[in-house]
C-alpha cells in the first residue's frame, strides 16, 4: 500500500507540469487598483486571472522571475520565461507610458489613440536626485512617439549605475540629460592625491573644492602649502595628478 501511494505521488509530480496552462508575459504589465493579479501579468491566465500575488504600495512592484514562476505554478499556470528575464516590473496603470488622461469628447480621444508609437526605456519607479539606477529601475515600454523626442539610451547597460541629476517620475522616458556619473568626491571632502612618475608614487592629502565623478577634474587644495592641485578623481576620496592622470581622463571622456 505504501509503495502504491508513493507511485501515485510521483506520477502526480511528473504529470503536473504537463497539466499546467501555458501563459505569456504581457509586454507592459500594469494594475489599476493596487492589487496585482496573475491576470495583470500574464495573457492566458484564465480562471487564475483573479489570483492576487502582491499589493502595490508605490508606483510599481518588482518580482524576481523565479518567484513569479513559482506563484504561477501554484495557481496551475506554466510560464517558461523564454526571454530569460531576471525581474518583472508591474506598474500603476495610471502612470504607465502612453496612459492618456480622460478627455471630454470622443473625437479628442480618437486623435490621442492614433499617434505613432515607439519602444523606449522608461523609469520603473520615482527617483530622487542622486539615486543610483539599478537594473530593475528601468523597463522597456511602448509610448507615443512625441514623448520620446531627444536622445534616449538604446541599452539599459548604458544607464545602470548612473545617478539621477534631478527627481525623475516613474513612467517617464529615460533621457541622457537626466543622468550623470555618480559622485565619488564631494566638495570639502579630504582627498588623497597620488603623483605617479617613473614607478615612484608620492601622495599628499588636501581638500576637494568641488564635486567630481570618476574621471572628472577635481581641484584639491593642499591645506599645508595653500596651493591648489589639478587632479582627476579616481575613486571615493582618491585622485591622481600629473600628465598620466590627465591623459587617462581625456580617454575616459572621449569614450562617453
Amino acid at each position: 500500500m505504501t509503495r502504491l501511494l508513493t507511485l501515485v505521488a510521483a506520477l502526480a509530480l511528473v504529470a503536473s507540469p504537463a497539466l499546467a496552462d501555458p501563459v505569456t508575459l504581457k509586454a507592459n504589465p500594469v494594475d489599476d487598483d493596487g492589487r496585482v493579479t496573475l491576470g495583470d501579468i500574464f495573457d492566458g491566465a484564465g480562471a487564475a486571472s483573479g489570483v492576487v500575488v502582491a499589493n502595490r504600495a508605490g508606483p510599481s512592484v518588482v518580482f524576481e522571475a523565479g518567484q513569479l514562476q513559482a506563484m504561477a505554478s501554484r495557481a496551475g499556470l506554466q510560464w517558461p520565461n523564454p526571454q530569460g528575464l531576471r525581474r518583472v516590473v508591474v506598474r500603476n496603470a495610471a502612470m504607465a507610458p502612453g496612459a492618456a488622461p480622460a478627455v471630454a469628447g470622443a473625437a479628442t480621444a480618437a486623435i490621442a489613440q492614433r499617434g505613432a508609437t515607439v519602444e523606449v526605456l522608461t523609469y520603473a519607479r520615482n527617483l530622487a536626485a542622486g539615486d543610483v539606477l539599478q537594473p530593475e529601475d528601468v523597463i522597456w515600454s511602448t509610448v507615443q512617439a512625441h514623448l520620446a523626442q531627444g536622445v534616449s539610451p538604446s541599452d539599459p547597460d548604458m544607464v545602470v549605475g548612473q545617478s539621477a541629476r534631478r527627481a525623475l517620475r516613474a513612467g517617464a522616458v529615460v533621457g541622457a540629460r537626466d543622468l550623470i556619473s555618480p559622485r565619488v568626491i564631494a566638495r570639502n571632502d579630504m582627498v588623497e592625491v597620488a603623483f605617479i612618475a617613473g614607478g615612484v608614487t608620492l601622495t599628499v592629502t588636501g581638500r576637494a573644492t568641488r564635486d567630481a565623478a570618476v574621471g572628472e577634474p577635481v581641484p584639491v587644495l593642499n591645506t599645508t602649502s595653500g596651493r591648489t592641485i589639478d587632479a582627476i578623481a579616481s575613486g571615493p576620496g582618491q585622485a591622481r595628478a600629473g600628465a598620466g592622470a590627465r591623459a587617462q581622463a581625456s580617454t575616459q571622456f572621449a569614450a562617453r
